[in-house]
């Protein structure tokens, strides 16, 4: 049940980790954060970083958790819920949805630094970065048991695998990881 409970409560974080994908070619501030600057003749975190990316992502993932405040009313959803939803503030929507975005981007950067260039394989940073990013952020609030967070680290690279593959097929992404 807690392997539920963990998924559960990561799914803002995963959604916003999903919408970039998907809204990428549909993206109206398609600026890049780093606007395009260099820092050693290397891109600072590349043009897939955009603005929209970071704004579209972000309110995704807090709608998430507000459907989660509203779906804890029913007993259900209580059962699988690690936190109260009906109690707890949305700002941890919000942390968890930015904070697997700026994981995200912080690896970028260091990607960045390696020459490694957008699209590029990078196991297993490319699969739990926006897990650390959401886990720092919303540790403003709240902290989940280790097990909580072993899980989640585990179970990312299996999911990233299977939404990279799905969106590959779909069109969304032009490379399968």
């Amino acid at each position: 049940m807690f392997i539920l409970q963990a998924l559960y409560f990561f799914l803002p974080a995963y959604v916003s980790n999903m919408i970039p994908v998907i809204l990428g070619k549909y993206n109206i501030f398609p600026q890049p954060i780093d606007s395009n600057k260099k820092l050693k003749d290397k891109p600072i975190l590349g043009a897939h970083k955009t603005w929209g990316g970071l704004l579209y992502g972000t309110v995704a993932g807090t709608l998430t958790f507000g459907i989660q405040r509203v779906l804890y009313t029913i007993p259900t959803f209580q059962q699988v819920s690690l936190i109260n939803y009906a109690t707890e503030p949305i700002m941890i929507g919000v942390l968890l949805a930015f904070g697997a975005l700026a994981g995200d981007a912080i690896k970028s950067f260091f990607k960045r630094r390696l020459n490694k260039k957008s699209g590029d394989a990078w196991f297993p940073f490319d699969q739990i970065d926006y897990v650390i990013g959401a886990l720092v952020f919303v540790s403003i609030y709240y902290v989940p048991e280790i097990k909580i967070i072993i899980t989640l680290i585990i179970a990312a690279p299996l999911l990233h695998f299977t939404a990279n593959h799905i969106a590959f097929f779909l069109g969304w992404k032009d490379v399968k990881w």
